[in-house]
């Protein structure tokens, strides 16, 4: 039986392909991905969707119990790694159920928070979810640099995502050097 190789050094496989784009195309996004249509605030998702396949998680385990009380031993296909899976999905949809903390703050109010910590006027600043603890309580970790230019200042801020509560804080004096890049735009 003769086969062609999937995968040959060849270069005239490549002339099936798509042309590239031209240097005055560039690199073009498809229109549903050009962020330029995009008209409503971006939201961002929250936290409480995890409680979406702890629910799954525990009905899988009901079933798996199900079975396994059912079959009482009459299948080889359920024995007793049901109750093992049982138990195991059980404690892994309680987790989902307990780290499905509903977010109370969004970017904004937490920017808002973040600028009344740190005591100086804020220009740039970028905002970040992440999570602290082992119960995954949502935390948004904001960066602030004051607003003169070339920055004197910077910030780290630890907002709780659930009531915007300052969780830890420093300020500092900004130790990047950007003297180059305020030589440039002159």
């Amino acid at each position: 039986m003769d086969t062609e190789p999937l995968f040959s050094d060849d270069d005239d496989d490549m002339d099936d392909a798509a042309p590239a784009p031209t240097p005055e195309e560039g690199d073009v996004l498809p229109a549903d991905l050009d962020p330029r249509q995009v008209t409503a605030p971006y939201e961002f998702p929250d936290n409480s969707r995890r409680r979406i396949p702890g629910l799954i998680y525990l009905v899988m385990a009901g079933i798996c119990a199900i079975l396994w009380v059912v079959a009482d031993g009459g299948t080889p296909l359920v024995n007793d790694g049901m109750v093992w899976a049982a138990g195991a999905l059980t404690v892994v949809g309680i987790y989902h159920l307990i780290a499905g903390w509903k977010l109370g703050v969004d970017e904004g109010e937490a920017l808002v928070a973040a600028t009344r910590r740190v005591g100086f006027p804020v220009g740039h600043a970028s905002a970040q979810m992440g999570w602290r603890g082992y119960l995954s309580r949502p935390t948004w970790r904001i960066l602030l640099y004051s607003a003169d230019e070339p920055p004197s200042q910077r910030g780290l801020v630890l907002v709780d995502g659930q009531d915007g509560d300052i969780i830890d804080w420093i300020v500092e004096d900004n130790p990047e050097d950007w003297s180059e890049f305020a030589a440039s735009a002159d």
